[in-house]
């Protein structure tokens, strides 16, 4: 029987079975009265996610302390339908990605902020089956948090369940990229006068995002566009990010003598807002 090794709420726990194995257990009262290292009862109708991978633990449970616990459920129900749908085994890794990715899409339809995926047609075409995941992820989104996401949602979805497939290629010299990463780094906590916990989820997914930025960077598939709606939508509510964001684009011209466009800016400035208004110390 498996004991508890950490107690999130009364109804989220963290444990570990007989094999070392972590779960996490989703059951409405499961942790009333309940003291670490206490045994646990399962029963049929628990939630149960497993295993947890070592990698993400501390991330995964510091995600569960911020957010309702309901997204991760929604999560579970999406890689359960995806690999019954895909007959394949998804990677453990997207129980934190796709969680947080649900979470902050919710977060910013609440707040209209719209990001425009720039690979939705490409996606939808070359990944049928993982964008009808999407579809589903989408449909249960609405079912259980009453929120009618856009359909270029489906193709976010789409996206981390490919990458759940497949181990990563390593597309970019990492070391160039580290470097990059590094500086700009520095310049945003320069700019933005604070210093960010490295343990932390919110440390992790602006990293994640600047290794995106740096693949595209180097190899030269950098997103563009005429249209400057985000950009403005960003300067206008948040000014900071943005001027930070273009202090960035200028250490880049200057460091690599190579321009980004405002698209990629007001990614960027995305991710700083949301690192800056959550996480600095």
């Amino acid at each position: 029987m498996p004991y508890i090794k950490k107690i999130l709420n009364y109804s989220v726990l963290l444990v570990e079975d007989e094999s070392e194995e972590e779960f996490i257990i989703l059951q409405k009262g499961i942790g009333f009265g309940k003291k670490v290292g206490d045994e646990v009862e399962i029963r049929t109708e628990s939630r149960v996610f497993v295993p947890v991978a070592k990698a993400d633990r501390s991330q995964l449970l510091e995600l569960l302390g911020e957010i309702p616990p309901l997204y991760l459920e929604i999560t579970q129900k999406i890689v359960a339908f995806a690999e019954a749908y895909l007959s394949t085994s998804l990677n453990e890794h997207i129980y934190l990605t796709l969680t947080d990715h649900l979470h902050f899409a919710a977060e910013r339809f609440e707040k209209n902020i719209l990001i425009e995926n720039r690979v939705f047609w490409e996606l939808k075409t070359f990944y049928p089956k993982e964008y009808q995941v999407g579809l589903y992820a989408l449909s249960l989104i609405k079912e259980r948090l009453d929120i009618t996401l856009p359909e270029e949602e489906a193709a976010n979805v789409a996206f981390h369940i490919v990458n759940a497939q497949k181990e990563a290629e390593v597309q970019y010299d990492a070391m160039r990229a580290s470097k990059l990463i590094s500086k700009v780094m520095t310049t945003v906590t320069y700019v933005m006068n604070c210093q960010p916990d490295k343990e932390s989820i919110h440390y992790s997914r602006f990293v994640s995002h600047m290794q995106y930025f740096a693949e595209r960077f180097f190899t030269d598939k950098m997103l563009e566009s005429e249209d400057d709606f985000l950009y403005n939508q960003m300067e206008s509510s948040y000014p900071k990010a943005i001027s930070c964001a273009e202090k960035v684009r200028t250490l880049i011209v200057k460091e690599y003598d190579k321009a980004i466009s405002n698209e990629e800016v007001a990614y960027l400035a995305v991710h700083i807002q949301r690192l800056a208004s959550r996480q600095w110390k």
